[in-house]
């Protein structure tokens, strides 16, 4: 497993070869395979029972969340196996889709074009006017990533980037977050964070391997597994913020939202919820129940 993470590490900062349709299914490995339970499947929509399989959207990035493996084909993560498991779990097949972006994942909840998206989304209020949330996976943890040869930080707070740059990914929270402690910054007499803002967490990630910018700011697992497998890298700093849950995310008033949340608490009441972020050395992690909507929304 080992080998073939690495490699992924490595690709995962590159721009695949193909660009792959949002509507094409993608190929995908899960690395458990739960039994159906007949009560949970009968609580399904009318229209999926029929379907057959669910759509799910996602934004391969970095291991170990959601990425493409060795062959640039196949997804694999801790977001493909949860949702999989899921899936398995409600007795329904699942569809996976590339949505060319993170940017795409709301966008493509609110037309219809997927049932549901998982790509370490925080549920957030902001977010919550537009789409809902099931939550999987406290996102507590955040990390700066930097060259090795920059000797930078480690930073543990936000008022100790005032006057850095730090880039952050297209769409994501972490946009927020940076902008928010520059203006605390600001407010304070103290220069304000210069923000680049890429596509996404691996063009920041290459840019700072490249010298274009000093430190990339994402979640903690992601960039302190590229830290650990890229010589070039290193964690220039953590910070933990308030409680931030990763959910899956599902169009507003969504007949799946029951179903998707009864399935992921019986996984996590049997141990296989545990045993996927085990696998992926993330269970620090682990939420002991999945919340929905405002119970988890920040």
């Amino acid at each position: 497993m080992k080998k073939t993470l690495l490699t992924a590490a490595v690709l995962s900062l590159l721009p695949l070869t193909t660009v792959l349709a949002a509507d094409r299914d993608v190929a995908f490995s899960s690395s458990v395979k739960p039994k159906a339970d007949a009560a949970l499947h009968a609580t399904l929509p009318a229209d999926i029972l029929k379907r057959g399989y669910i759509v799910a959207g996602t934004n391969p990035n970095t291991p170990p969340t959601t990425f493409y493996q060795a062959d640039n084909k196949t997804l694999a993560g801790r977001e493909i196996d949860i949702v999989s498991a899921v899936a398995d779990r409600l007795g329904i097949a699942v569809h996976w889709r590339d949505t060319g972006g993170f940017d795409n994942i709301i966008p493509g909840l609110k037309s219809g074009r997927y049932d549901l998206a998982a790509s370490n989304i925080d549920a957030n209020k902001k977010r919550l006017q537009q789409v809902d949330f099931v939550g999987y996976y406290n996102a507590s943890k955040l990390a700066l990533v930097s060259r090795k040869d920059a000797g930078l930080g480690p930073f543990n707070t936000f008022s100790e980037l005032c006057g850095k740059t730090v880039g952050a990914g297209a769409g994501t929270s972490q946009i927020t977050r940076l902008q928010q402690a520059s203006d605390t910054c600001k407010a304070d007499g103290k220069p304000e964070i210069t923000i680049p803002i890429f596509p996404d967490r691996p063009a920041g990630v290459q840019a700072v391997i490249s010298g274009r910018v000093p430190m990339f700011f994402g979640p903690y697992e992601g960039l302190r597994y590229q830290a650990s497998h890229v010589k070039a890298l290193a964690l220039a700093g953590e910070i933990t913020i308030e409680d931030t849950i990763v959910s899956i995310a599902l169009p507003k008033g969504s007949p799946l939202e029951k179903p998707v949340q009864a399935a992921l608490n019986s996984l996590i009441a049997d141990g296989t919820y545990q045993q996927i972020l085990d696998k992926w050395e993330i269970g620090f992690g682990a939420v002991k129940s999945a919340g929905l909507n405002e119970e988890i929304a920040k």
